[in-house]
Order: structure tokens, then sequence, then C-alpha cells
């Protein structure tokens, strides 16, 4: 139970202490993704009643955040999450009325165009975001003025500037580092489509302690947890942050 308690830090994630943290540990795909969503929507408007596409949503626990904290309406959408699967959690957690799952890949999304007021992404984008293209394909799905929203990991130089992938984030990513940018690149890769306004691009504070915690409580509890997250330990232990972090970063479409 000490190790789930370390999940509850008020004083930085107010929102997400809230929140039973071995509910949260029980649905991980990822370092915590409440954390990274209350963060990030610091930088973001959501107003009861938005229509909100939650892109890579996972088993749910974002989009269930979305409805209770914004008030917002939800779409789930995932490619690896069954849509059944997505509904149970969102049924047990008392927002089914407010929040619908949809299995989809990202690049085929069967949405009307200007269909949403915002989209958020949260620890997904890295899949399928970095293409020049995507943007412009993933605009048509915001209304004039809609936001967007992604927390996806980062790096605090380019790959492209450093020559390499640092080998402790080799050993356990390989070539996926790659995807890893920093602020700047996304800041860039947005406003050259001239379709959006880039609102903020950061690096989340101490994000490699962040995630360096979250994989030490999972180690501890999950089943097998050790054999799972201790490579990730390692890699965090020895950057100690020097090249690995989250970037977080918010536009509005024109």
């Amino acid at each position: 139970m000490t190790a789930l308690n370390d999940l509850v830090r008020p004083d930085r994630y107010p929102r997400s202490s809230r929140y039973d943290p071995a509910w949260l540990v029980g649905l991980d795909m990822g370092p915590n993704p409440l954390w990274l969503l209350e963060d990030l929507a610091r930088d973001l408007d959501l107003r009861p009643g938005m229509k909100v596409l939650d892109l890579g949503s996972g088993k749910g626990a974002t989009s269930v955040f979305l409805a209770r904290e914004y008030g917002v309406e939800v779409v789930a959408a995932d490619w690896w999450i069954a849509a059944e699967e997505a509904a149970a959690v969102f049924a047990a957690a008392g927002v089914a009325d407010r929040v619908t799952a949809v299995r989809t890949e990202a690049h085929v999304l069967p949405f009307e165009p200007e269909s949403f007021d915002a989209v958020v992404s949260i620890d997904a984008f890295e899949y399928f975001g970095t293409a020049d293209g995507y943007l412009p394909y993933l605009a048509r799905f915001l209304r004039p003025g809609g936001q967007l929203g992604v927390a996806t990991p980062g790096m605090t130089r380019e790959v492209r500037d450093i020559g390499f992938v640092p080998a402790h984030v080799k050993r356990v990513v390989g070539w996926e580092a790659i995807a890893w940018h920093t602020p700047e690149w996304w800041r860039f890769q947005w406003e050259i489509t001239e379709l959006v306004d880039v609102t903020s691009a950061r690096l989340q504070e101490d994000a490699w302690r962040d995630w360096l915690l979250w994989a030490r409580v999972c180690a501890e509890v999950q089943p097998d947890g050790l054999k799972a997250n201790q490579p990730v330990i390692d890699m965090l232990t020895e950057d100690g942050g020097e090249y690995l972090s989250f970037a977080l970063v918010t536009a509005r479409k024109k």
C-alpha cells in the first residue's frame, strides 16, 4: 500500500490525487496518464459541454478524467483496446453517458469534419502523429478555433542534433526514440502548416522523475511488475533528466 500511496500527490496534481491509484495502475499502459493530462490541461480551455476526442485513449483512464473533471463529452478512440473493454471501464466509473468508446486506427478516423471542440492525446501521439501530413489530416476534425493538446515522450535535444540515440535509451526503446521530439520541433512542425496557432510548447517539469516514480510503483505492485519495469527504471535512473522528458504541446485551429 505504501507504493501506491506514492502516486497521491495533491501538492502538484490535486485533481489526479482524487483517483484511486490501484484503479489507475490497473489500467496501466504507460507512465501516469492523469498527471500528464492534468498538467497539459492547464494550457487548454476545456469547458462543460465541449465535445472532445481522446485519441489513443488506451484502457480509458484519461477519458474518465476528462468527463469527470471538465464536464466534457468524450469520444475515446483507440486501436489496441476493444471498444467493449473500454466501455466497461466507463460504465464502472459512472461516465457511460458522457464517454463513447470507438475502436479505430488514427489514420482512418470515422468522424465527420469539424466534429470536435478539442482533440487530446496522452502518451500516444508518438506512434502516429509525427508524419508531416498528420496534423493537416487531424485538423479537419476540429471546429474553427478548436483546441489540440498532446503529451508525448520527448527529448531535451533532438536525436538528429545529438547524432545518435543515447545507449541507455536505445537498449530499452530502440528506434522508437527517433519519434521523441523536443517542444521546439513540435512547434515548428505544427505552425509550418499555417493551420493552427501553437499556444504552448514545453517540457514537463521533472517529467523523468514522475515517470521513474510510476515505473517503481508498477514494479512493486503489478504481477511480474519488476521484470516489465526494471529496464525502464534503469534507463531513467541512468538518464537523470539529461535527455528524457515529456513534451506538452497545445494549439488552436485557425
